[in-house]
């Protein structure tokens, strides 16, 4: 029987096995993890906790194994970041632009989960609009990291990924636009995965930038990314930028074993290319230090080190602040105090309604980009800036293809440095965009990449390794994150 008080220890898998055992019941686990989220109410990761829901939905969980139901999932607890609308919770983005917003629909991959049998117990904390790389840019506070409270999460989702390492859920919902799900898991010393973009519908995810955000799960370990994903994804003909694949059994592809490759090295044959333009003098020579550690086990698990090149690196830094801002600034024009959301009290016409409501609503960080996105718009700007950002875009995938002629991943760190201090690049915003280097390649790609526990640098700080993958090969990105956390507990650390 699993011990009552250790019940916030169990990961998805775990959850799962403890479920169908009967080592636990949901409303067991539930009821336990509410408790330990309002006992650590002082992190910041949640918006909205709904314990009665989250009880009542644990218990139609347990009647529904008692009935003979099963489901890898059911009765799985877990949140939403709070940029997926919700029809049982409130949804905000972060923002005030959002408070009291009620929706009238659940997003697709909330549905899918819940269909699944997860149990929803909340919305989580993020970056207003997904928009920052710290979680310091929501309008109702910032988020701490659990292994040192005076630092950031990483962002945006940063709730989610503070939640998941401070043993709140086994796992939540998170959204990468720029490396939103991969930066915090880091940060945090959790697991995370941003699919090949179109594998999750972001039908109901609030946009940020279309052609860039996608979902994916922060969690314990791979195998639990693996079971999250396989229900989140597929195609849906509501979001028409949704990949039409049929649905796939991630955990199952995770579980198959690579080709003539011995138990004792099962990622024989695997080849991974290491970028050297991901490993600069820049870089912190205690993150370099624990990659390059991390790289050697794969080694030790048959896996044979390539160096490649993404000449084009360095230039992914403007070609996003260009592309991103961009699209924010047209998705973001809905909201103008007419149809939803905030609205300013005194207005003297129609145009002071909307400057008033926009300049009350958003935060400085979505100013910002709404302001350089119409800029790089506007007419006699936009051939320069926004046409040749996607004209290098291009480019920057087309350097990817040619590295994947030479391995099967890319492996890198996934930020220079470890979390930074709360406040600490509060007046220099250029620095947190830096801070974004080793992601955004792979976003403006839009190939999967995942963040895995590699150890800790300076300050005792979890420091995550990247991996790469080429179009819709999440089954050998999560097989490989596999194999090196069966030889490795580094994810299987948590803060005191």
């Amino acid at each position: 029987m699993t011990s009552r008080t250790d019940l916030h220890t169990l990961g998805v898998a775990d959850a799962s096995r403890a479920l169908a055992s009967g080592a636990c019941s949901s409303t067991e686990l539930v009821t336990h993890l509410l408790a330990r989220i309002d006992a650590h109410a002082h992190l910041g990761a949640f918006l909205h906790v709904d314990t009665e829901g989250a009880v009542r939905a644990a218990r139609e969980a347990d009647a529904r194994r008692a009935a003979g139901q099963a489901g890898a999932l059911l009765g799985v607890p877990l949140a939403h970041k709070d940029i997926f609308v919700t029809t049982a919770h409130p949804t905000t983005a972060g923002s005030k632009m959002l408070a009291g917003y009620a929706s009238p629909f659940d997003a697709t991959v909330v549905t899918r989960l819940a269909e699944a049998g997860c149990v929803s117990l909340g919305k989580l904390n993020c970056d207003e609009f997904a928009m920052g790389s710290a979680n310091e840019n929501s309008a109702y506070g910032p988020v701490r990291n659990p292994w040192d409270r005076d630092r950031v999460p990483g962002g945006s989702s940063g709730g989610s990924a503070a939640a998941v390492a401070a043993r709140l859920l086994p796992a939540a919902t998170g959204t990468d636009t720029g490396g939103s799900i991969r930066q915090p898991a880091s940060f945090t010393g959790t697991t995370g995965i941003k699919p090949t973009y179109g594998v999750c519908s972001r039908y109901g995810m609030i946009a940020f930038a279309s052609s860039l955000d996608q979902a994916g799960p922060i969690a314990r370990s791979a195998e639990d990314c693996a079971l999250l994903l396989s229900a989140m994804s597929g195609f849906d003909e509501r979001d028409a930028t949704s990949a039409e694949r049929p649905p796939q059994d991630f955990h199952a592809q995770m579980l198959t074993p690579r080709a003539n490759a011995p138990a004792a090295r099962p990622l024989q044959g695997l080849r991974i290319g290491l970028p050297r333009e991901f490993f600069p003098a820049a870089l912190g020579s205690d993150v370099e230090s624990t990659v390059r550690a991390a790289l050697a086990e794969f080694e030790k698990l048959g896996a044979t080190l390539v160096d490649v090149s993404l000449p084009r690196t360095e230039l992914a830094i403007p070609v996003y602040y260009i592309i991103a801002p961009a699209e924010a600034s047209s998705n973001l024009s809905r909201f103008d105090g007419v149809k939803f959301g905030h609205r300013a009290a005194r207005y003297a016409n129609l145009l002071d309604m909307y400057k008033k409501t926009r300049a009350e609503g958003f935060g400085p960080e979505v100013q910002r980009r709404i302001m350089i996105g119409t800029y790089v718009l506007s007419h006699g700007y936009y051939d320069a800036y926004y046409l040749q950002a996607q004209k290098l875009r291009r480019m920057i995938a087309d350097d990817f293809q040619r590295c994947y002629a030479d391995c099967d991943l890319i492996a890198g760190p996934v930020a220079p440095s470890v979390a930074w201090k709360l406040g600490e690049q509060g007046d220099d915003p250029i620095q947190a965009y830096l801070a974004d280097i080793f992601t955004l390649p792979a976003s403006l790609a839009g190939l999967p990449g995942m963040s895995l526990p590699a150890g800790f640098g300076q300050a005792g700080m979890p420091v995550g390794l990247q991996l790469i993958g080429n179009y819709f090969a999440e089954g050998t990105l999560l097989h490989a994150a596999h194999a090196f956390q069966q030889a490795t507990d580094w994810h299987q650390r948590s803060p005191a």
